[in-house]
């Protein structure tokens, strides 16, 4: 790589594929059609695009917001800016209007670029509480009669009444010229699941940096196809499954909603996805599933397989292990890798720690997942599995222009040129994460093994300590337990108390199974809370899982929830991470009951 800002990087890899027509850059799908956009039309877009901009008088450091979901725009809308000099603030498409007031106002946000109609009015609402903002940029051609509402197309038309192509090209490149590495790129705030959110400040060589690196660590090929469905707006996705696959020259399809990324991986068939451990949890679980509604025979053949697959990932590189694996291969898992796609290569985890059961029954099945760690602040990428060297449990080793560093009470520290600009307006809160001589302190719990290859143990402020003293990393319990079949979320509860409880999440598709085994029949879903034949079996597989686990350490009571823990209820991230505090707070009541 030779670029060293956004823009550069923009430019290098539109010129490397110039007069491709046969040569798809991004691509998102509306209802049943693909709308993809060679790497001329890209850069002809977003020329156009950054040129109405400036036209509409944003200067360059202004702030302008993005919310939408992942579709072409949005990387239309991220180049131009970049390329203008504007830092773009990005945020979830799922946050209140309220959440975004308060996110546009702390940055001062100069006019927004959003995606259809329920976004725009999300902004109405709020837009008399937004002293600075200007403009309103949707996505979608909307009819309005206020003159400070656009449309995309027309800002480019304002451009292009005035300028050929080839000035517009020009344009873009020379102003770009003008933005420097160290100049702030882009505003990600945090998802405030502890206090009010805090932009993070990303600059062209924090994004830059961490591409480059990342390059050298993970091979990726301009005939690669990557399936995107994580948020562009959540820095993993948009370092790994957006600058880091363009880079590559990769072609990537953009799924319009997670619910269809099951479809779209036998439609696509992916190379190469970007993902979260959640996933994987549930492709494991939906296979476990129809296993067990197949017919005996082939639970047998299956249950075989599996043993097959254990001894050649423990290592067993016998001849008769050899042709039993092809055999297995064949008559298993080869099905299974058809379920996404048939041709991947392998997958990235990131966003949460994935099981090493979860991890193993992948490898078993012949995919491969590459599992990273870092943070927003890190642009985000701290340490990420070679190809040739996964060990699962891990993350895999730092990057090469990472440095990492394990503190005396086990806090994991970063440095190198990754690591963000600072908080916005927040110099307490940068002194807090990043200290005197450079080092970012994370907020998790880690350690190196002997090969060098760093592993979580924790967050460091989830660390819950009991009424006796003892630490408990809730997060190994958690992964331990949603072993079960039983369990689709949980949540270990336990800081200053006697000892662990857990409020669980059923998975309804097993609970409904077994009750029809059962001879229940077809029962509601507020059922399952209040079920005592549920609770005892639940109770029962817990009791074998957590054998191993110390006393303290054990889930002694538990309450099974009806509604689960989602994005629209407030008890996730978009990356699909438990809110801890919001969900100690709904079930304040029913957690003082499990200590009564």
């Amino acid at each position: 790589m030779n670029a060293t800002t956004i823009p550069q990087l923009f430019l290098e890899v539109c010129s490397r594929y110039a007069g491709r027509a046969d040569k798809i850059s991004y691509a998102h799908r509306d209802g049943t059609r693909w709308h993809g956009l060679t790497h001329d039309q890209l850069r002809d877009h977003v020329a156009a695009f950054a040129d109405g901009l400036i036209r509409l008088g944003i200067a360059p450091g202004e702030r302008v917001g993005i919310v939408s979901e992942n579709r072409n725009e949005w990387i239309v809308a991220d180049f131009a800016m970049a390329g203008m000099g504007i830092v773009d603030v990005p945020v979830f498409p799922t946050l209140t209007a309220h959440q975004e007031q308060y996110i546009y106002d702390n940055c001062q946000a100069v006019a927004i670029v959003l995606s259809n109609a329920a976004q725009l009015n999300k902004i109405l609402a709020v837009w008399d509480a937004l002293p600075n903002l200007k403009w309103v940029i949707t996505m979608n051609p909307i009819a309005s009669d206020d003159p400070r509402v656009l449309s995309m197309q027309e800002i480019m038309e304002l451009s292009i009444a005035a300028t050929t192509a080839q000035e517009r090209r020009a344009l873009y490149e020379q102003r770009s010229a003008a933005v420097k590495p160290d100049d702030l790129l882009t505003l990600i705030y945090t998802s405030g699941t502890t206090g009010n959110p805090k932009g993070v400040m990303l600059t062209h060589r924090n994004l830059v940096s961490n591409v480059d690196a990342a390059t050298r660590t993970i091979a990726l090929f301009d005939s690669d196809v990557l399936l995107s469905y994580l948020p562009m707006c959540h820095s993993y996705e948009r370092m790994a499954g957006y600058y880091l696959a363009f880079t590559a020259g990769c072609t990537v399809y953009i799924a319009e909603s997670i619910e269809l990324v099951a479809e779209l991986m036998r439609e696509v068939r992916p190379t190469i996805m970007t993902s979260v451990p959640r996933l994987f949890e549930r492709i494991q679980t939906r296979v476990l599933g129809a296993v067990e509604r197949d017919s005996p025979i082939k639970q047998k053949i299956f249950a075989w397989a599996l043993r097959v697959g254990t001894a050649k990932v423990r290592g067993s590189s016998s001849p008769l292990n050899a042709l039993q694996y092809a055999l297995a291969d064949r008559l298993v898992f080869s099905k299974i890798r058809d379920r996404v796609g048939g041709r991947l290569r392998f997958f990235v985890s990131g966003g949460a720690a994935l099981s090493v059961e979860v991890g193993t029954f992948f490898q078993i099945m012949g995919i491969r997942i590459v599992e990273g760690y870092g943070l927003t602040e890190t642009s985000p990428v701290i340490a990420v599995h070679r190809l040739e060297d996964i060990v699962l449990g891990t993350v895999g080793q730092p990057l090469d222009n990472v440095s990492v560093h394990i503190a005396d009470d086990g806090e994991i520290l970063a440095r190198g040129p990754n690591i963000m600009l600072g908080y916005w307006n927040d110099e307490q809160a940068t002194r807090e994460t990043i200290d005197a001589d450079g080092w970012l302190h994370t907020g998790d719990i880690g350690e190196f093994d002997a090969r060098g290859h760093l592993r979580i143990t924790d967050r460091k402020k989830n660390i819950l300590v009991s009424s006796g003293g003892k630490n408990i990393a809730p997060q190994p319990i958690e992964s331990l337990i949603q072993q079960s079949p039983f369990v689709d979320q949980i949540m270990l509860v336990g800081d200053g108390r006697e000892y662990c409880t857990a409020l669980i999440v059923p998975d309804m598709d097993v609970v409904r199974q077994w009750a029809a085994t059962a001879g229940m029949g077809d029962l509601p879903n507020d059922w399952v809370a209040s079920s005592e034949e549920l609770h005892r079996a639940i109770e029962a597989d817990f009791s074998k899982r957590q054998r191993d686990l110390s006393k303290y350490e054990r889930v002694r009571r538990f309450r099974v929830l009806a509604e689960p823990f989602t994005v629209d209820n407030g008890l996730m991230t978009p990356t699909l991470k438990v809110k801890r505090k919001a969900v100690a707070e709904r079930y304040a009541s029913l957690i003082e009951e499990l200590y009564a």
